[in-house]
């Protein structure tokens, strides 16, 4: 069987990995001009203004529902979501742990998106993974 080569899915792609280049390098001027030792919150406010400044969609504290079975039992809040397609999680700790990517993954399944950024200003060098969503 051929496979059919889908150019829709390839500029998605392409779209989604420059928008995810974009925000790196938001974080990376955020971290920068700050330096390591500040509270998350001031670390999000800057990285939200930064955003908006290289012209992105920004919604701070994006309110994402939890469903079991059809029920919700459950809100939390993502740091910050761009352009209505890659959350963003934000830290500002000594190290990175196994649960905070479990939360980025979660939060993923409960919005039903794909990327979420995991931005860890807590160290010298900012610190960012890229959690995909399995299927």
């Amino acid at each position: 069987m051929d496979t059919i080569f889908n150019p829709n899915m390839e500029t998605n792609k392409t779209k989604l990995d420059a928008l995810t280049q974009k925000i790196i390098g938001c974080a990376f001027e955020v971290s920068n001009t700050l330096g390591c030792g500040f509270l998350e919150k001031v670390y999000e406010r800057a990285l939200v203004q930064e955003l908006k400044i290289a012209g992105l969609n920004v919604k701070a504290q994006y309110p994402i529902s939890v469903y079991y079975k059809g029920t919700i039992i459950g809100n939390f809040f993502a740091d910050i979501l761009v352009e209505n397609i890659i959350l963003i999680e934000l830290k500002a700790l000594n190290y990175l742990d196994n649960n905070h990517q479990a939360q980025c993954l979660n939060y993923l399944k409960a919005s039903n998106l794909n990327l979420c950024l995991l931005i860890n200003f807590g160290k010298p060098k900012v610190e960012i993974k890229r959690m995909i969503r399995n299927y």
